[in-house]
C-alpha cells in the first residue's frame, strides 16, 4: 500500500501546511498511542518525545503529548535532544516508542516527526501503515483513570554526553587538540561542545545560540563557510559541523576544506582495520563517490550501494551483517555503537583515528581520491519508469562505454520533486561535465 503521510524519514513539511499542523499532530499522537499500545500488548505504554530547537517544536510537542495521553499512553519529555539521543533513550528507558520533532537540516519554517521503535530503529512500513489507518478512526479519549501521565527527564543531556564518551576507550584523550564545533543552532548545542571538552579538547563553539528561528541558517553541515572561516582565523586543528538534529556530521580541515561523509567513512573504516577490527564491508548509497568504493576495495573491504536514505543504508547493513555505513551528506551509522546515524559518535570515531594514527585529517583523507561528479536535474511530468524507455537506456550505455571501468552513470527519479536526477562520475572533470550535459539532453528529449 502507498503511504499518504510518511516519507522515507517520517512526516515532514512546511509548518501550517498539509500534515504539519497542530490539529493533525493531535490526531497523530492519538493514532500513534493506539498503535504503539496494540503492538506492545500493554494496557499502559510509554513513549519518549524529543525535539530540535525550532520555535514550532513547542506547539507540536504539546499537540502530540495531548493525543498520546488521550490514548492512555504515558509520555516522557526530553526537551531539545539530538535524534540519535532519542533513539538511545527509547531503548535504555524501555519505552515502547520514541518520537523526534525535527526537520533535520531544513530551515526553521519546516518541521517534521520521526519515529523510533522500542529497539531504537526506524519504524517498519507495516507500523507506519497501521498508524495511517488509525488516523481514519474517530478520536476517542480513554476513561479518566486511564489517561496517560507526562513527566520530564531532567538529566537527558547528561546521560547522552556520558553515552557518547563511552563509545571511545577510557584511555582516549583529546588533550592538546583545538576544535571548532558548529552545532547549527540545533539540538546538539548543549551537548557536542561538552563531549569534546570533557575528553580534553579546547573547543571553540559556533551555532550554539538557538532562538527558534536560526537553526541551520548560515551554519551547520549544510553551510560550512562560517566554520571554515573560523578554523582558518583561529588556527584550530579542524572543524566539526552537525546538522540541526545531530544525525549528520561533516569535518573541515585545517585549511578550511570540507571533508564529506564519504571521506569520513573511509577514515573510520581504515582505522578499524588498523586496530584489528574484522570489518568485511561498508554500505554506501547510489550517490556515494566512486573514489570511496575503489579506495575501500583496495584496502580489502567490500562495498555495497543502498538506495538513498539512511534507513535503506541500515537495512542493507543488517542484511549483510556489516557494521559500518553511511551517506556523503554525513549520515554515518556505526551499528556496533548506535542504532541510527549519530553525528557525535561518528565524529569521535574520526578523532580516534587521528589520535591513534598520529596523522592529520588531511593525511588520513589523502588515501581516497574523490572522482568529479556532475548532476543535472531534468524536469519530468508525473512518475517516470526509466526501464520502459529503451532510448534512454541506449544513451546511458553510450556514456558508460566512454567512461569505461573508471566512471559510472546514475539516473534516479527524485522522491521529493518532479525531476530525474542525471549524474555522471569519472576521473576527468571536463569529460564528466560534457557527458552529463549530453545525457541530460537525451533524457529530456526522450521524456518529452
Amino acid at each position: 500500500m502507498k503511504k499518504r503521510f510518511f516519507g522515507t524519514d517520517g512526516i515532514r513539511g512546511t509548518v501550517g501546511e498539509g500534515a504539519i499542523t497542530p490539529d493533525f499532530m493531535l490526531k497523530l499522537g492519538w493514532a500513534c498511542g493506539r498503535v504503539f499500545s496494540q503492538q506492545a500488548g500493554k494496557a499502559r505504554s510509554r513513549v519518549i518525545i524529543g525535539k530540535d530547537t525550532r520555535v514550532s517544536g513547542y506547539m507540536f510537542e504539546s499537540a502530540l503529548e495531548a493525543g498520546l495521553v488521550a490514548a492512555g499512553v504515558d509520555v516522557r519529555l526530553l526537551g531539545p535532544m539530538p535524534t540519535p539521543a532519542v533513539a538511545l533513550m527509547t531503548r535504555t528507558l524501555a519505552a515502547d516508542a520514541g518520537i523526534v520533532i525535527s526537520a533535520s537540516h531544513n530551515p526553521f519554517d519546516d518541521n517534521g516527526i520521526k519515529f523510533f521503535s522500542a529497539s531504537g530503529t526506524k519504524l517498519p512500513d507495516a507500523m507506519e501503515l497501521a498508524i495511517e489507518a488509525q488516523l481514519d478512526e474517530p478520536l476517542v479519549t480513554v476513561g479518566p483513570r486511564e489517561i496517560g501521565k507526562v513527566t520530564r527527564l531532567v538529566d537527558a543531556a547528561g546521560r547522552y554526553i556520558e553515552y557518547c564518551k563511552s563509545t571511545v576507550p577510557d584511555s582516549f584523550s583529546l588533550r592538546g587538540m583545538r576544535l571548532a564545533v558548529d552545532c547549527a543552532h540545533g539540538a546538539t548545542y548543549h551537548i557536542a561542545p561538552s563531549v569534546f571538552a570533557e575528553l580534553g579538547a579546547e573547543v571553540v563553539s559556533l551555532g550554539v545560540q538557538p532562538d527558534g528561528f536560526n537553526i541551520n541558517a548560515g551554519v551547520g553541515s549544510t553551510d560550512t563557510a562560517a566554520l571554515a572561516a573560523l578554523v582558518r582565523e583561529r588556527g584550530v586543528d579542524l572543524g566539526i559541523a552537525f546538522d540541526g538534529d545531530g544525525d549528520r556530521v561533516l569535518f573541515v580541515d585545517a585549511d578550511g576544506s570540507v571533508v564529506d561523509g564519504d571521506e569520513l567513512l573511509y577514515i573510520i573504516a581504515r582505522h578499524r582495520l588498523a586496530v584489528g577490527r574484522q570489518e568485511v564491508g561498508v554500505v554506501g548509497t547510489l550517490m556515494s563517490n566512486l573514489g570511496l568504493e575503489l579506495a575501500l576495495r583496495e584496502a580489502g573491504l567490500d562495498f555495497a550501494r543502498a538506495r538513498v536514505g539512511d534507513r535503506y543504508v541500515k537495512e542493507m547493513m543488517e542484511e549483510r551483517g556489516w557494521r559500518l555505513g553511511g551517506e556523503s551528506s554525513g549520515h554515518i551509522i556505526c551499528s556496533d555503537m548506535a542504532t541510527t546515524g549519530d553525528g557525535i559518535v561518528a565524529a569521535l570515531q574520526v578523532l580516534r583515528a587521528i589520535v591513534d594514527s598520529g596523522e592529520s585529517l588531511a593525511q588520513l583523507r589523502a588515501g581516497m581520491t574523490k572522482f568529479p561528479q556532475t548532476m543535472i536535474n531534468v524536469r519530468a511530468a508525473g512518475d517516470v519508469d526509466l526501464d520502459a524507455r529503451p532510448a534512454i537506456a541506449a544513451a546511458v550505455d553510450k556514456v558508460e562505454a566512454a567512461l569505461g571501468d573508471r566512471g559510472r552513470v546514475l539516473l534516479r527519479p527524485s522522491g521529493t520533486e518532479p525531476v530525474v536526477r542525471v549524474m555522471v562520475e569519472g576521473e576527468d572533470a571536463g569529460m564528466v561535465r560534457q557527458l552529463c550535459e549530453g545525457l541530460a539532453a537525451d533524457v529530456e528529449r526522450h521524456l518529452a
